[in-house]
């Protein structure tokens, strides 16, 4: 017999007795929707997380000062415990300085593009009158807010006059100007700005006005946002009285350059040239992509290892599948007894039914990966992302409805067709 015969007396069959197909098939249609739909929201989430990272600068590599490990300590028992150097507090020769930014610069001139400095100068409440707006004070250089690639509304950004000069101007939000200056943009450039931070008021110049953009990660309302109020960084440093240099910044590097591999020249670098005699901290440097890298295998594992819980239902499914072929196989033993008279061989009645267990698995297959992309569909508007149908769940359902119905469609297909004809006829 043909398989397109064998797919046709299966879909009779299961046309005969839809309740009962229905059924067989709800373990089938159960764990495939629930793997498709937890991968797929899984990639959403994977995807838009990682875009939000990249966003943020896939070259980047943050370089900062951090406490050195000194020592190990055995206990009573056996564990060991890594110790740290005790008074963690910095002094002025533990930071980075200007001096080792441009050796720095110098030695891998071919890997670095830019240097990103900040500083904070706090966060607190711009003021006028009754009106408020939360703010952190941001003091940036000038490649910082080339970086950040900010959309100007109104006005003008921080230029290298303001940083040399150490000017009180700063950038502000959207946000701050819709709040203080009732949406008037132009309005706001050339106004001055109080903002409360640390039990003062400081006074600043406004020149000019950015759009704010939702990273992705703030559930706070329109009220409870702090947006940024750069400035130039010199004076964020004068407002802070800051006299050492930095503890931590972040560098761009040039277009090719592996960050991952110039993290660890840089660290090495640093340490034997500049931190080898300090007993107390260290220069480490880790790159975005490393963490991009690390965040994506981090959500794919944790996807599919749900997904292995949510396929246990499969098993359940296929040993449902078993069961319905060994009952059909005794509801037809006369129809065998009498293919098998007629010349049917035993191969022939083996496909016969393992041909019915594929077709019944991979009709529930279809259907789960139907209702799976729906439940994704659903659970990705709900959570705000955007819907990305995992093609590998797809591919693996349809491949495992397959294998299911092989593995439990064997049993009773084999049974089948080892059925004496003379004892298959007599069956009542």
């Amino acid at each position: 017999m043909l398989i397109g015969e064998n797919i046709m007396l299966a879909l009779n069959g299961l046309l005969a007795n839809k309740m009962r197909a229905l059924l067989t098939m709800l373990g089938i249609i159960i764990g495939i929707g629930s793997v498709i739909a937890i991968m797929s929201v899984g990639n959403s989430i994977s995807s838009s997380v990682t875009s939000s990272m990249e966003d943020m600068g896939v070259n980047n590599i943050t370089l900062g000062v951090s406490q050195k490990s000194t020592s190990e300590t055995s206990t009573a028992d056996g564990r060991v415990f890594m110790g740290f150097s005790r008074g963690s507090t910095m002094d002025d020769e533990d930071y980075i300085t200007d001096e080792m930014l441009d050796a720095m610069k110098e030695e891998f001139a071919d890997s670095i593009r830019e240097i990103l400095l900040s500083e904070s100068a706090g966060s607190g409440a711009a003021e006028d009158g009754n009106l408020t707006a939360n703010v952190t004070l941001t003091g940036v250089n000038t490649a910082y807010l080339e970086n950040e690639d900010l959309t100007l509304l109104a006005g003008r950004t921080l230029t290298e006059t303001d940083q040399t000069k150490t000017k009180r101007v700063v950038l502000v939000s959207d946000k701050l100007a819709d709040s203080l200056f009732d949406g008037d943009y132009d309005a706001a450039v050339g106004s001055e700005v109080q903002v409360y931070v640390s039990n003062r008021y400081y006074s600043y110049a406004i020149v000019g006005v950015y759009e704010y953009e939702d990273s992705g990660f703030t559930t706070e309302s329109d009220d409870d946002i702090y947006t940024s109020l750069y400035m130039p960084l010199e004076a964020a440093r004068n407002q802070n009285h800051s006299t050492a240099g930095y503890s931590q910044l972040t560098i761009v590097t040039a277009s090719g350059v592996d960050s991952t591999s110039l993290c660890t020249e840089l660290e090495n670098w640093f340490n034997n040239s500049y931190y080898r005699n300090n007993d107390s901290f260290e220069i480490s440097a880790s790159s975005m992509e490393g963490m991009v890298s690390s965040m994506t295998s981090m959500l794919s594992t944790v996807s599919i290892a749900i997904s292995v819980i949510a396929g246990i239902s499969l098993l359940v499914g296929g040993i449902g599948v078993m069961n319905i072929m060994l009952v059909s196989i005794t509801e037809r033993t006369r129809e065998i007894g009498t293919r098998k008279a007629l010349g049917a061989t035993n191969g022939s009645i083996r496909l016969q039914f393992i041909t019915e267990s594929i077709v019944i698995c991979l009709l529930g297959g279809f259907i789960g990966i139907v209702l799976g992309l729906i439940l994704a569909a659903v659970a990705t508007n709900a959570l705000g992302y955007a819907a990305k149908p995992s093609v590998g769940g797809i591919v693996f359902s349809v491949t495992f409805s397959i294998l299911i119905g092989v593995f439990f469609g064997y049993y009773p297909a084999n049974k089948a067709a080892k059925m004496n004809p003379i004892e298959a006829l007599r069956y009542e």
